[in-house]
């Protein structure tokens, strides 16, 4: 595999919660949950991202090893570094998974929270994504849309949206994330694919996957396209351009004028 690699921070010189590894046939990505509330936590997202993201690699490198068992084990062991924090509190740092792993003649993925993995096959593009949290809060979504960015009622309407969303995390009927909860890799969408069946792939926090959706302004084959001929630099450069001529963000509702951007993509 002929393996690259972009990320960007949502504001220039910010602090970026994505994380992101690939060798050896495994690639990992990881996007970090914005904390609008309390976590209970000392330590940030960011760290728990990178914590949970290394002990995946470590973990998924055994090709014995399942992956939502590694996933388990991996969110367990990042509890246990940090068991000083309250990891009961609702708001406790979180991060969407996306992981692909090629193990001789066959290619896995497991994804969970809203990270997306797209796969290129002569039968056409899978693209594998987790919308469980989009079909959580929808009334409190709805009105945060209604906002532009930057008002009191954007802000105000963003921590009731939070608010209705944690309320829902990791529970059935709600969505399903990598917290302080091993059980809640159970609920990863997990698949494979004969590996000679896969031309390319990609794995995209929402902050890339942002010109599909929900901008619209692409479809998953020109992304692999565009990926193709500028790479995931100029994919995120591309999302920035979209971002900044929306910077109310109404044309394209959102919580954020940019997010972390991170994209790893495999030939």
């Amino acid at each position: 595999m002929d393996v690259t690699s972009a990320t960007a921070a949502g504001i220039p010189g910010g602090p970026n919660e994505d994380w992101a590894a690939a060798a050896d046939g495994l690639m990992v990505v990881l996007d970090g949950a914005t904390a609008r509330t309390a976590t209970g936590c000392t330590h940030g997202v960011a760290w728990y991202a990178a914590q949970l993201g290394s002990s995946i690699v470590d973990l998924a490198a055994d090709r014995r090893v399942r992956l939502d068992d590694a996933l388990a084990t991996a969110i367990r062991r990042t509890a246990d570094r940090h068991r000083e924090c309250d990891l009961t509190h609702p708001g406790t740092p979180s991060a969407g998974v996306a992981v692909v792993r090629l193990d001789g003649a066959v290619l896995e993925y497991l994804v969970l929270g809203d990270v997306t993995v797209v796969i290129d096959t002569p039968d056409g593009i899978r693209a594998v994504t987790d919308d469980r949290v989009d079909r959580t809060a929808t009334a409190e979504r709805a009105d945060a849309d209604r906002h532009p960015l930057g008002s009191a009622e954007k802000q105000a309407a963003l921590l009731r949206m939070k608010h209705a969303e944690l309320a829902a995390r990791n529970r059935s009927g709600g969505y399903w994330i990598a917290a302080a909860d091993p059980t809640a890799a159970a609920h990863a969408i997990t698949g494979s694919l004969p590996s000679d069946a896969v031309r390319r792939v990609a794995l995209l926090t929402d902050g890339a996957a942002r010109l599909v959706s929900p901008f619209g302004l692409l479809d998953w084959p020109t992304l692999l396209d565009l990926l193709d001929t500028t790479g995931p630099p100029g994919l995120i450069r591309r999302v920035r351009a979209a971002e900044a001529t929306d910077p109310s963000c109404l044309r394209w509702p959102r919580n954020k004028r940019g997010d972390d951007a991170t994209v790893v993509y495999a030939r």
